[in-house]
């Protein structure tokens, strides 16, 4: 900002100083920004909760097979479960006298996230007869 001194014949100035003003006007914008709350943008609404599949498909006494599908669906013996309907089947398979066989094939471009999941649920329930199915699919490769 330029200031001027006046004329050179010794008359006042006549334009008033506005550097002090726009210097208060800057001082009090940066207080109002600072002291204005921090806007919420959220909105609370209670939501239904997701109820689980209260019953279970059947379990085989002889095997029973599970899928992981492409699409991340749980096949149990072809009907569809989820991670906590699974922890349930096999500890009632791990009931079982004589216990039956679970076998695990997942499809293949399945997640490994979820293989990964299911086989840690399968390893903490201790399932004793165990095998993966559906590797002869994979025995060769094509160029």
């Amino acid at each position: 900002m330029a200031m001027s001194g006046g004329k050179d014949d010794g008359s006042p100035m006549m334009e008033m100083n506005t550097t002090p003003l726009i210097d208060v006007m800057l001082v009090l914008l940066i207080m109002f920004i600072i002291t204005i709350p921090v806007a919420t943008h959220s909105v609370n609404i209670d939501l239904p909760q997701a109820q689980p599949p209260t019953t279970n498909p059947p379990i085989k006494t002889d095997k029973n097979k599970l899928v992981l599908t492409t699409q991340n669906a749980i096949l149990w013996n072809g009907t569809p479960i989820t991670e906590g309907n699974l922890v349930s089947l096999l500890q009632a398979t791990k009931a079982m006298n004589p216990e039956p066989e679970l076998q695990f094939q997942p499809e293949e471009y399945a997640s490994y996230e979820i293989a990964n999941r299911m086989l840690k649920i399968i390893t903490q329930v201790k399932v004793s007869k165990f095998g993966f199915v559906g590797n002869e699919n994979f025995a060769t490769f094509s160029k």
